[in-house]
Formats: structure tokens, sequence, C-alpha cells
């Protein structure tokens, strides 16, 4: 199948089946939005939302934040990964953005990444929900997903890699919702070690039911 056709079939099928697909994260304001996906960085977005109404209740903005201890922040974080590097960049993170950005999270994505604990796939998912900038955050969900129905090749083995083989064929006014379809897809049907292959409307498209056989590579 050729790479085309392959986008086609998955980008229409999403379309149809999906026209609806943002964040599971729960959040109210920009500033919440950004600790959640501070805090979902290989955590289930679930575990966060149990997390952040407590979390969020004590310090709803980055000034009330940013004057809080990381030992403090811990307290309401501790149950998710790596709570005591979290409660560092959050703590961090809420300061800078009060001291040097007024408040506002940034557009560019220059000065996005200098907010402790934001990396490109946060300052995408940042840019992509908030801005709607035309951006794929990868998450180990969309860097599976990609590489086994085959949107991605196999030799792009780093989530950047990914990214730039799926800016390269996706349109730029489908890249923010891609971000999701992926996700979800990934999290529901397209799982890590048991996909459901035989429910999955992707399957005409997807090269690693292909290779199991179950369909014609060409089809």
């Amino acid at each position: 199948m050729k790479i085309a056709d392959r986008y086609k079939g998955v980008l229409d099928w999403f379309a149809l089946n999906m026209p609806v697909a943002e964040t599971e994260l729960d959040y109210r304001t920009p500033f919440e939005l950004l600790v959640a996906v501070v805090l979902s960085a290989q955590c289930t977005d679930k575990r966060v939302n149990q997390i952040t109404p407590a979390l969020f209740d004590a310090y709803p903005t980055a000034a009330e934040m940013s004057r809080a201890t990381a030992e403090e922040i811990f307290q309401y974080i501790k149950s998710c990964s790596y709570p005591n590097n979290k409660a560092k960049h959050l703590a961090g993170l809420a300061r800078m953005l009060t001291e040097e950005y007024d408040g506002v999270i940034p557009q560019d994505p220059k000065e996005l990444v200098k907010l402790p604990g934001v990396g490109r796939k946060t300052a995408n998912v940042i840019l992509s929900v908030l801005y709607e900038q035309p951006r794929i955050a990868v998450d180990t969900h969309v860097y599976r997903v990609a590489r086994r129905i085959g949107l991605a090749p196999q030799t792009a083995n780093t989530p950047l890699k990914v990214e730039q083989a799926l800016v390269k064929h996706i349109p730029e006014e489908l890249r923010a919702i891609s971000h999701h379809w992926l996700i979800l897809h990934g999290r529901y049907t397209c799982l890590a070690r048991s996909p459901k292959c035989s429910s999955c409307g992707l399957a005409p498209f997807c090269r690693y039911y292909a290779k199991k056989g179950l369909i014609h590579p060409e089809k």
C-alpha cells in the first residue's frame, strides 16, 4: 500500500468515526492544562484527574503556586509517577511563569520549553490545544500507533522522527485533532500488548495487520 493511500484511509476513517477528539485531562484554565500535562508524563490521565482537583483548589493560579514549596506541592501529587521531580518542576514552572511571563503561557515554543518540566511533547500539546497551532505531540501512544499502522517507518525510532513523518503527510488543519485521534486509538484499541485488531476499523490500512497475515498487504 502506498503511504498516501494509507494516510488517506486512516484520516478519512477517523474523521468519520471520531469527529470529536480532545484531551481527556480535566482543566478549566490554561494554567491548569499546563500543570495537568506536566503531571501526565509517564502517568495515566485517569490518575492525573484524580490528583488535580485538590491541587487546583489549593493553587488555582501560577502566582499562588509560585508561593508554594516543592515539598508542599508534593503532598498533593505523591500518588502520581515521579512525584519528587514533578513537584520541583511545578514549583519552578509556576515561579518562572509568574516572574518572567506575567502568568501568561508563552505561544512561542522556544519560550515554552524554557519552563521547568516542559519538553517538546508537552509544548506541542499546549500549543495545539490552547493556541490551535498545527502541531502533533508524540507521546507513547502516538509513537506506537504511528509506527505500528505504518504512518511512520520503522526507522523512525525517536519521537521527533515520528513527529516529522506525521507532519510531512498530515495537512495542517488536521494535525491538532490527529494527535488526539492517535492517542485515543492507542489508549482504547491499538493497545501495546494486545491490540484489538479484530475490531479495529483501521485494519484495512494497517501495516501490522497485513504482516500478521490477516489481510493482504496490498489491500
